[in-house]
C-alpha cells in the first residue's frame, strides 16, 4: 500500500517532541499511553460482540475512568478498512499505570462473567495487540466523536523526523480544526509494542461527513509541499480505517 502525496496524514495518546518545540494544551497530560487491541471477527457475530462489550465491559471501564485508573477508553467498529473489526482500547498516564489496568480490567472481566468473556473471544479468533505513545495532539479529554479516521504508517529509520514534520507542519492545521469544531480530536502516536505499523495517526469528527470534509481539507491544504513529501517518504506505506464509535468514556 503505496502513500500517495500527503496521503501521508490522511488520516482512530501524550508528549510532544521538544526538538519540534510544540507543547499540547495546559489541560493534556503530559504523557499518555494507549492499549489497543485490533480483532478479527467472524462477519455474522461482530454485533453480538457489541452488545457483550456493553454488557461485560463497559461498566468495568466506566468505574476504573471514575476511579482514576485509566484516563479514557473506546470501542470501535469497522466502517471502511482491512481485516480489523473492531478496536477497544483503553488510556493512561505511564506504562506501569496501563499495564496495572490491563490486568486490573481483565480479572474484573473474569470474575464478572467469564462465560460471557469466553463469548467475545470465540467471536473474534485473532486479534492484533499495541501498545502507543502520543507524541501530539489533541485527544483523551474529550469525546472522540462518532467517527474516527485512523492511518496506520510503515516507516523508515528516520521515524524521529517524520515526528517533528508532524509538529511543524500538520499540528497546527489540526489543531486549528478543533479550535473551529470541524474536528473532535487529533492525535499522532508512536510505537512502543506490537507489529509492523511505526506511527498512527487519528482524527475524530461528531459524524461521519464531518470526519470526511476535516480529511479534504487536509489534504487540500497540504498539497504539493516539499515538508509533506519528505514525510511521504519517511513514512511511505501506509492503511487506513475508518472506524465507527460504538462505546466511548470520555
Amino acid at each position: 500500500m503505496k502513500s500517495v502525496k500527503m496521503g501521508a496524514l490522511l488520516l482512530p495518546t501524550a508528549l510532544c517532541l521538544a526538538s519540534a518545540g510544540t507543547a499540547l494544551a495546559q489541560d493534556e497530560p503530559a504523557e499518555s499511553y494507549t492499549y489497543a487491541t485490533y480483532s478479527v471477527c467472524d462477519l455474522n457475530k461482530q454485533d453480538r460482540l457489541d452488545e457483550i462489550f456493553g454488557q461485560l465491559d463497559k461498566p468495568i471501564l466506566d468505574a476504573a475512568v471514575a476511579d482514576g485508573s485509566i484516563t479514557a477508553y473506546g470501542y470501535n467498529a469497522h466502517h471502511t478498512g482491512g481485516r480489523w473489526r473492531r478496536v477497544n482500547y483503553f488510556m493512561a498516564p505511564s506504562m506501569e499505570k496501563l499495564l496495572e489496568s490491563q490486568k486490573k480490567i481483565g480479572d474484573a472481566a473474569d470474575a464478572k462473567n467469564k462465560k460471557l468473556g469466553d463469548e467475545s473471544s470465540g467471536i473474534c479468533g485473532q486479534h492484533d495487540d499495541y501498545i502507543w505513545k502520543r507524541q501530539a495532539g489533541k485527544i483523551g479529554t474529550v469525546s472522540p466523536g462518532g467517527y474516527s479516521f485512523s492511518t496506520y504508517y510503515v516507516c523508515d529509520s528516520r521515524e524521529v523526523q517524520a515526528d517533528a514534520l508532524v509538529a511543524q507542519l500538520y499540528a497546527p492545521i489540526l489543531d486549528k480544526m478543533v479550535a473551529d469544531g470541524k474536528l473532535k480530536t487529533w492525535g499522532w502516536l508512536e510505537h512502543i509494542v506490537g507489529g509492523q505499523f511505526r506511527r498512527l495517526a487519528t482524527m475524530g469528527a461528531a459524524d461521519l461527513k464531518s470526519l470526511m470534509m476535516a480529511r479534504g481539507e487536509l489534504v487540500a491544504a497540504l498539497e504539493d509541499n516539499a515538508l509533506a513529501d519528505q514525510f511521504t517518504d519517511i513514512c511511505d506505506s501506509h492503511a487506513d480505517y475508518i472506524w465507527e464509535v460504538k462505546f466511548s468514556n470520555p
